[in-house]
Parts: structure tokens; C-alpha cells; sequence
């Protein structure tokens, strides 16, 4: 068996719960996923950390709820990520060392398992490269800058598959894509098009009303890119304690 240790890809030892994404992951094309694939040129390099562990409701996902102080992505529900910096080992390197700036969280207790395809977002210029990990060895985790990240969650995957919180919004300039409301927040753009396409590779997904169709409020600001799941990626709003209203 090869020796887990933080940051490497491929990390053995994960749950069986885990399996079928790892294997869907490795062999997965960039088509797949976007419809956008990093110009020749090359955008600029960016990770985000998808990070399952076993917390008291079972299985879950690490998420980040971004301060609404921000003067962009404010309020955004996100998966820990950013920017790769000039001494990153790699996308993993990137997403580890960004988790631990945001959250505290303590590389030593993650096992990379796998990097998923670059995805390019046109408007903002990032290649995102999004990295599957297993967070064998849990440990506390918190904003350690309020005024950028304003919580921390660990959501349940059994949360997301529920059929009562999944629904698909619209922004006011036509773009639609999935969304998800748990744990009071609401999970949209490029972070709900990434967990959408987990959950289908993973086998975990139950099927739901794709025809609840929520429009999004004209304070959703402009669309951020290209979404994995081909539609259109924005910002987050606000959410309205208006059933079938978001914003």
C-alpha cells in the first residue's frame, strides 16, 4: 500500500464511500466538465480544495461561506481555494496551503486522491484545477480572517443529494444552472456546478425536480464564467425566505 502523506495525489486508504468519484475522477475528460478548456496561452493558475470527511451526520464536504463584506463574491458559498503562488507543489500545493490561510485547516490530516481536469473561466481569466481529497484526520477549522471568510461548514452529502434542496436558478441575463439550499445558504454557480457533477460522478445523486426553475435577484451582479456542467457560473445573492424567490 502506498503511504498516504499530504499533498500527493492518488493517496490510498480512503473510504469506500469515496471509490467510485476517485475512479470517475482519474479518467474523466475536460469536455466532460466545461465546455471551456485553458487557452494555449494559459490563464492564471488557481486550485479549489474538494474536501470529503466523516463528520457527525456521516459523510461530507468542506464549505466556506465568503464575507459579505467582499467586493466580489460577497456572501458566496465556496469550496477553500484561490491563486497558485510561485511556490505551490502543484495544484494540490495551492489548494492545501489556501485551505490552511482561510480555515486553519492542518495539511497532515489530508490525503490528496486526485486532481480533476483544468477548467477555465473566459470573464475572470483563472484555470481552476478543482483537487479531491480525503480528510482522514479531521481537526478544528474556523475563519481566521472575518473579513473574508464568515463561516465555515461542513454539509452533509446526504443534505446535498436531498431532493427537497436541490433546484436550479436563473440570473436576470439568462443563465441557469444548479443550485442547492442547506444549512440556511444558498450553493450556486461554480461551486453548485462542481458539486452537481460530484454527486453523478460519485453515484451519490437521487433524482430531483429539475423543472423548479428560482429566478435570482437583479443584486446577483454579472455572470462570473463558464460553469463544469456547461451553463452559465455567477456570483451568489442573497436568499429571500420567500419560498421559490432567491435574492
Amino acid at each position: 500500500m502506498a503511504e498516504d502523506r499530504p499533498g500527493r495525489v492518488g493517496g490510498a486508504g480512503h473510504p469506500a464511500w469515496l471509490r467510485a468519484l476517485v475512479t470517475s475522477g482519474e479518467m474523466i475528460r475536460p469536455a466532460e466538465l466545461a465546455r471551456f478548456s485553458p487557452p494555449d496561452a494559459g490563464g492564471r493558475p488557481s486550485a479549489v480544495l474538494i474536501l470529503f470527511g466523516t463528520g457527525p451526520d456521516g459523510p461530507d464536504v468542506l464549505l466556506i461561506e465568503r464575507a459579505a463584506t467582499l467586493n466580489s463574491h460577497a456572501g458566496q458559498p465556496a469550496f477553500p481555494g484561490g491563486a497558485t503562488d510561485p511556490t505551490d507543489s502543484g495544484p494540490a500545493g495551492t489548494a492545501l496551503r489556501e485551505a490552511a490561510e482561510e480555515v486553519g485547516l492542518d495539511p497532515a490530516g489530508v490525503t490528496v486522491l486526485a486532481e480533476l481536469p483544468t477548467l477555465h473561466i473566459p470573464v475572470s481569466g483563472f484555470d481552476v484545477t478543482p483537487v479531491l481529497a480525503w480528510w482522514h484526520t479531521p481537526g478544528p477549522v474556523r475563519p481566521l480572517d472575518p473579513g473574508e471568510v464568515a463561516a465555515v461548514h461542513r454539509v452533509s452529502l446526504s443534505e446535498l443529494a436531498d431532493p427537497a434542496n436541490r433546484f436550479r436558478v436563473a440570473h436576470p441575463l439568462g443563465f441557469v444552472g444548479p443550485a442547492f439550499a442547506v444549512r440556511g445558504m444558498l450553493v450556486w454557480g461554480f461551486t453548485a456546478s462542481l458539486l452537481a457533477r460530484v454527486l453523478e460522478l460519485a453515484g451519490w445523486g437521487r433524482p430531483w425536480d429539475t423543472s423548479d426553475v428560482r429566478a435570482l435577484s437583479h443584486r446577483a451582479g454579472p455572470p462570473e464564467g463558464d460553469s463544469p456542467d456547461g451553463q452559465g457560473s455567477v456570483p451568489a445573492p442573497g436568499v429571500s425566505g420567500r419560498p421559490g424567490t432567491v435574492g
